[in-house]
């Protein structure tokens, strides 16, 4: 646990600062967190609290679970499964591919109750909002330009900055991007995109046409990486780590 805490820990290198690491784990959920208050209660009960509304919804309707395509939001559900559903019909995805970060999103701001910073990861998939600017890790496999760039996270503004690649991590991806980096104001949107877009890339043939893509979606931005090869788009501020 130790070794896993510092290199999470790291994805943050010089973001740290004045901010408290802890976890929340439930099942699939391995959240990483960094606010400027340990609340390690609120983000487990919250985490729990949000997951049973998924997993509940999920036994009602299988294919919220199944579906590689969008679905249309039933009325009634809760919230965090009507984030999902507009996430999916907004990226052209199933709902699911919206989990990680609408949950992010979901335990951040139950934290920013009780704390003035918060920055939740889940699996790659990040919420943020911050009173100073602060700096995201890229990770991309095995790519040059792995762990060499950083995403800004603006300062004083609720953020979603979620990734997808189709050689890391367990997340299903159809493309063989090493990292989609999507940055959006909702963080169900940037990890459905980040999925819409991964989808589309099999080589740097394919920047165009998913950078294209991206641009019909409502995104402030986001870098593309297959081997040595990167693209980026859109009102974001790429830095070194």
């Amino acid at each position: 646990m130790a070794e896993e805490h510092e290199h999470r820990l790291y994805r943050f290198k010089g973001t740290a600062e004045g901010l408290v690491p802890f976890f929340a784990r439930v099942k699939e959920s391995d959240l990483f967190i960094l606010a400027s208050k340990k609340l390690e209660d609120l983000a487990l009960s919250e985490l729990k609290r949000f997951r049973r509304e998924i997993e509940d919804w999920i036994e009602k309707h299988p294919e919220f679970l199944s579906s590689y395509k969008p679905l249309n939001i039933i009325e009634g559900c809760p919230e965090i499964v009507a984030e999902m559903y507009r996430a999916g019909k907004i990226c052209g995805v199933g709902p699911m591919a919206a989990v990680a970060g609408a949950i992010s999103e979901f335990v951040g701001k139950c934290i920013l109750r009780e704390a003035s910073e918060v920055i939740v990861e889940n699996g790659g998939d990040i919420f943020a909002f911050t009173k100073r600017e602060r700096k995201v890790l890229v990770y991309a496999g095995e790519s040059p330009f792995s762990e060499k760039l950083a995403i800004k996270i603006p300062r004083k503004k609720r953020i979603g900055i979620c990734t997808s690649s189709g050689t890391v991590g367990p997340s299903m991806s159809f493309g063989k991007a090493d990292a989609v980096v999507v940055v959006a104001q909702k963080a169900a949107i940037a990890d459905a995109a980040a999925t819409a877009i991964g989808n589309l890339i099999r080589d740097k043939s394919d920047f165009e046409k998913a950078t294209l893509r991206a641009k019909e979606m409502p995104l402030e931005g986001g870098v593309l990486i297959i081997g040595e090869h990167l693209a980026a788009w859109g009102n974001i501020e790429l830095t070194v780590p």
